[in-house]
């Protein structure tokens, strides 16, 4: 079942400083880009796995995908807010987010999408 986040970035430019592999877009639609590419996909995953003493130790259930997640974003006068709708676990979903921004964001809403 899909899931329906809503995110906000206070500081777009502290989160681009928070995280361990941070955003590297200056706007909302480039964020949004880049954390929906990081849940679809596994390149991020695989590139903090890589980082890790024990690489192979990394729990292989949080390189989970969802080739049909969706992330919009919009600039709001200083920050930014993601709407995010995947299938993923929640755990997943936020690992890949404390990755590109740390603990630079707040999680406004989660429903069923």
């Amino acid at each position: 079942m899909a899931i329906r986040y809503h995110v906000n970035l206070p500081d777009p430019e502290r989160a681009r400083a928070a995280g361990e592999l941070p955003f590297a877009s200056q706007g909302a639609d480039g964020m949004a880009r880049e954390l929906q590419d990081a849940l679809r996909g596994d390149a991020l995953f695989e590139r903090w796995r890589a980082t890790q003493s024990d690489p192979d130790a990394v729990d292989p259930a949080l390189g989970a995908t969802d080739p049909a997640a969706t992330v919009s974003g919009e600039q709001h006068d200083l920050h930014v807010e993601l709407i995010v709708t995947t299938s993923l676990p929640g755990a997943v979903f936020k690992q890949r987010l404390r990755l590109l921004a740390g603990s630079a964001w707040e999680l406004r809403d989660v429903r069923g999408a």
